[in-house]
């Protein structure tokens, strides 16, 4: 058609179509083993809501969406989980995701399905539905289907029935043979989207399912548009421009522009899980290569490849595969993997159809690689980035804008692999992405940690400035008004009170003691009778002191040659001594008296001598005379004392 536009590039490669499109769909019997891997989508893998050992119905859900960005998955046939963890899965590095093994019961039974009343449902309830149906782009990119329904009042939509990569015949096989299923999904995205026209892009080497689009789309105003057959014309942003003229740059997305694309079995499938209740559990899956029955089959999701590609009679077991198109696809590290949801194409590989690939030379800058590339990029400076790691001025150069759809090694006269050079880019960007945002989340919680810290002494602080200021507050009001003080004489009356109750319970302890203690302290009782008698001297000589005193007062003309005090003195003294002396002659008369005795009758025994007696005498006269010195000489200080005042 005149009015179509052209995209910027582009190849023709040999097809190799006609194998598998010499038959209808072909159905299988189910596998003996299911392994649904919960990784289905791009965004988050699904979580698992069963356990192992649990039965399940067809349809029945396996594990829900983990966020927006996820779609669920659900059993192909009944069975019995019999493993969750782990398990090879088709993809370039080999790695393992966690998947859920599924044994068939044969008897294939469904759970209750339930449709949704579409023109009633709005577009919020639509895309919840269609999310928990786990459908998603089966076009090759698996984005969840319910986001892309979520732009709203579009001018066009983009029904993608282009299929251009080699091989790959999926889609012509569903337009001929259910093109009444996709035209109902086309319906129900149309009214989602509000979308003003719908555009059916289709190339021209299909004619039988341009014949039966055209034919189901019949009272419709949805055109049906046979475009130039050359690869990759089946890219969003290459279709968009072909069907209507519009450009997507760099940045921008189609649905900005008032444009949406969605792939013709990615449309039969919303039309199953809406009008039928039935989530995504299967698809159809171009089975050719080096396989005796090359065909286009309908394959239970987690089929295992391995026993899917030996139903087609591939006939070396240890041959390469690759999943999707020559161009666009992956060989498969294990094809102990169960079939994705992305999993549109197997080609077994043998020296025929893709003979060795010459050696890598060194680029000539010839610029064939920029004549083809769709996304007019310039891929010769994209390798040279990749190669040198200079990931951020390949960036620059839109490396992200590259749809890795080969064509740019396909023309390469160096046999360069320029795609896995920019696919070795991308990682290493999706890598540093991905440890800056975890660096990003640790600084992050390192600040809040400190500013808890922070937080906590501060608040600790105020709590105790705001004690201190009660008890401030407190010792103010207690300094207002003071408890009066007590008088001296009370404060002297407390004292003495303390002093006579001191030694009333001082009493109370010597009474108290067992006669044995109270014979060794008789030293201490002649101590403190000595002390008593002072008190009592020094009180007398206070008294008459006094009295002389207020005697000079009367007659202030007598005269004494002698004090009380003076007398008082002289005569304590001189009985004190005189005492002395007389025990002193009695224990050394008692000694003398002793010593005869002992001489008269020398073989008498006794518990304790006189002369041990006298020396015990001696010894307590002297402490006795002693402590009366003592006690004299201090009734002479205090009467000194009381004589100067």
């Amino acid at each position: 058609m005149s009015w179509l536009y052209d995209f910027h590039g582009g190849i023709h490669p040999p097809q190799h179509k006609d194998a598998a499109t010499g038959s209808p769909i072909q159905a299988l019997p189910l596998p003996p083993q299911l392994h649904i891997a919960l990784a289905q989508s791009v965004g988050n893998a699904a979580r698992p809501t069963v356990a192992v050992g649990q039965h399940v119905r067809k349809g029945e859900t396996l594990a829900e969406p983990d966020g927006r960005l996820s779609a669920a998955v659900h059993a192909p046939t009944s069975g019995t989980i019999t493993a969750i963890g782990p398990h090879p899965f088709a993809h370039p590095s080999g790695l393992p995701v966690d998947t859920v093994t599924l044994q068939p019961d044969g008897l294939d039974e469904w759970q209750p399905r339930q449709p949704l009343d579409w023109q009633q449902a709005d577009a919020a309830t639509l895309r919840q539905h269609l999310q928990a149906m786990g459908v998603v782009g089966l076009g090759g990119a698996v984005f969840p289907t319910h986001l892309k329904l979520a732009a709203g009042k579009l001018a066009t939509l983009v029904v993608n029935g282009a299929e251009c990569e080699p091989f790959i015949s999926c889609d012509d096989l569903l337009m001929r043979e259910r093109a009444a299923g996709i035209v109902d999904g086309i319906r129900i995205a149309a009214h989602a989207l509000q979308a003003g026209e719908v555009l059916i892009g289709i190339e021209d080497n299909k004619p039988q399912a341009i014949a039966a689009m055209q034919a189901a789309c019949a009272g419709t105003a949805y055109r049906v548009v046979s475009i130039p057959t050359k690869y990759p014309s089946g890219g969003a942003k290459q279709l968009i421009r072909i069907l209507t003229g519009i450009e997507v740059p760099h940045g921008i997305r189609a649905t900005d522009l008032g444009v949406q694309c969605l792939n013709v079995g990615t449309l039969y499938a919303i039309a199953h899980a809406v009008l039928h209740g039935e989530p995504l559990l299967s698809r159809i899956v171009t089975v050719t290569g080096a396989v005796a029955r090359a065909a286009n089959y309908e394959v239970a999701i987690g089929t295992p490849l391995a026993w899917l590609l030996q139903q087609a009679g591939m006939s070396d077991p240890n041959a390469d595969v690759i999943m999707g198109g020559p161009m666009m696809g992956i060989t498969l590290p294990d094809l102990a993997a169960g079939l994705p949801k992305a999993g549109n194409c197997l080609i077994a590989k043998n020296a025929a159809l893709f003979p060795p690939r010459p050696a890598e030379q060194a680029c000539i800058r010839c610029g064939d690689c920029a004549s083809v590339c769709p996304a007019e990029l310039q891929p010769m400076d994209l390798f040279w980035f990749a190669k040198s790691r200079q990931f951020g001025k390949a960036q620059e150069r839109h490396l992200f804008d590259c749809i890795e759809c080969g064509a740019c090694s396909y023309v390469c006269p160096s046999q360069i692999p320029l795609v896995d050079y920019y696919r070795f880019a991308k990682s290493e960007i999706w890598a540093a992405e991905r440890d800056k945002k975890s660096a990003s989340l640790a600084r992050q919680r390192h600040e809040f940690r400190q500013f808890r810290i922070e937080r906590d002494k501060s608040e600790k602080a105020a709590r105790v400035a705001a004690r201190a200021a009660e008890q401030a507050a407190k010792l103010a009001n207690q300094t207002a008004s003071p408890v009066p003080a007590p008088a001296a004489t009370g404060m002297d009356d407390a004292k003495k009170a303390a002093i006579a109750a001191a030694l009333a319970r001082a009493a109370a302890q010597k009474e108290a003691k067992p006669l044995s203690e109270q014979h060794t302290s008789g030293l201490d009782d002649a101590k403190q009778a000595a002390i008593q008698a002072a008190m009592a001297r020094a009180a007398a000589r206070k008294a008459a002191a006094e009295a002389a005193k207020a005697g000079d007062a009367a007659n202030p003309d007598s005269t004494a040659t002698a004090t009380p005090a003076q007398t008082g003195m002289d005569d304590a003294k001189r009985a004190a001594i005189e005492a002395a002396m007389a025990r002193a002659a009695a224990r050394k008369a008692a000694a003398e008296a002793a010593k005869a005795g002992d001489a008269a009758n020398p073989d008498s025994t006794a518990t304790a001598t006189p002369a041990q007696t006298g020396m015990d005498d001696a010894k307590r006269a002297a402490i006795e005379a002693a402590m009366a010195r003592a006690a004299a000489r201090k009734a002479v200080a205090e009467a000194k004392k009381d004589a100067a005042s």
